[in-house]
């Protein structure tokens, strides 16, 4: 499975569901992370991983094409930690 439709269509399958019903299910995961996020929050999903928003400050770095030094904007990244149930069985 490499697409939201592709994760979708499986929950409709294994769970006697509409793809509609497994795109809204998939749609609302989603939904619920993205706002979990963008309020600051750590997500976390048992025997899956957490979600951490982590700052990053504003840094100097250069042009590749020039050499100059730039500033680079203080931002926001959205990290994923697996957490050691999924690293086991992807280590079987």
């Amino acid at each position: 499975m490499t697409t939201a439709n592709e994760i979708a269509n499986k929950l409709a399958a294994d769970n006697n569901l509409t793809k509609a019903q497994g795109k809204a299910l998939v749609d609302g995961v989603f939904k619920a992370i993205a706002d979990a996020a963008a309020s600051g929050e750590e997500i976390s999903l048992p025997g899956f991983g957490k979600f951490k928003v982590k700052a990053s400050p504003e840094r100097e770095g250069r042009n590749p094409s020039t050499g100059a030094t730039i500033k680079i904007a203080a931002s926001k990244k959205l990290t994923f930690a697996p957490a050691k149930a999924l690293k086991d069985a992807l280590n079987k």
